[in-house]
C-alpha cells in the first residue's frame, strides 16, 4: 500500500495540476488509512472540477469516518452537493446511495 501512495505522491509532485493523479493519491491515502491527507486531496479534486461527483462522494465518506464531530458536520454539505451532481448527471445508483447515507445522518 505504501508503494502505491509514494508512486502517486511522485506523480502529483511532478504534475500538481493533474487532478487524476491527485484523485489516485487521495484514493491510495484513503485505502492506507490516512484520512486527513485523503480528505485534503479529495477537496482539491472537487475544487478542480465543479461537475466531478466522485471526489465529493469519497470526501464525504472520509469525513464521516474520521470520528471528529467537525468533520462529520462538514460531510453533510459535501454529500448533498454530490447528490445534486448524481441527480443532474443521471447517476441513479450513486444518487440512491447518497440519499440513504444522508437520511442516516438525520
Amino acid at each position: 500500500m505504501h508503494d502505491r501512495v509514494e508512486r502517486f505522491r511522485t506523480l502529483v509532485a511532478s504534475q500538481p495540476e493533474n487532478p487524476l493523479f491527485r484523485f489516485s493519491l487521495a484514493q491510495s491515502l484513503d485505502a492506507a488509512g490516512d484520512l486527513t491527507a485523503a480528505a485534503e486531496h479529495y477537496r482539491l479534486c472537487a475544487a478542480a472540477r465543479a461537475d466531478w461527483m466522485m471526489p465529493r462522494i469519497l470526501l464525504g465518506k472520509v469525513l464521516l469516518r474520521t470520528g471528529r464531530p467537525e468533520d462529520r458536520a462538514g460531510a453533510r454539505p459535501v454529500l448533498e452537493e454530490a447528490l445534486a451532481l448524481a441527480i443532474a448527471q443521471d447517476h441513479q445508483d450513486p444518487a440512491a446511495e447518497l440519499s440513504a447515507l444522508l437520511e442516516s445522518l438525520a
